[in-house]
């Protein structure tokens, strides 16, 4: 597991790849929140780390937690129809990549760009209303072959 954060002008990796789960658990209930959406940063620095756990030999799964509204594009600039455009192309670039993904949508009723970011990446698209954690879980898992 490793963890990405993304708000405020960039992202920023939380966590390095790790089969620690005490290590994920403390990082989690640590996650920073508020402020922008750098969503492409986001998913471009995933879709990183995603590159480098195949070259490992790995299969990465990137689950990404959004609602799918982005407001800052790469450059830390704001405006959202950049920001969004920006979001969909990176997302393209996993779909391009074979990387397996899933879009769990954070919003409290599923959100339109949540799912057409989904759609982009060729990912599992899971609204988290009607997702409770075994369901999750069992998601992640069966999206992992596990």
């Amino acid at each position: 597991v490793a963890l990405v954060a993304f708000r405020g002008k960039m992202a920023e990796l939380l966590l390095p790849p790790t089969r620690s789960l005490v290590r994920t658990k403390r990082c989690l209930a640590d996650l920073p929140g508020g402020g922008g959406t750098p969503l492409a940063s986001g998913i471009e620095t995933g879709l990183a780390l995603a590159d480098a756990v195949k070259r490992r030999g790995g299969t990465p799964l990137l689950v990404l937690l959004t609602d799918g509204r982005a407001n800052v594009a790469r450059g830390g600039q704001g405006g959202r129809p950049q920001a969004t455009e920006e979001a969909l192309t990176v997302a393209r670039l996993v779909r391009a990549a074979g990387v397996a993904a899933m879009v769990v949508d954070t919003s409290n009723h599923p959100h339109p760009q949540a799912r057409a970011l989904a759609e982009a990446m060729d990912a599992t698209y899971m609204p988290l209303p009607h997702a409770d954690a075994g369901r999750l879980n069992a998601a992640v898992k069966a999206k992992a072959g596990l």
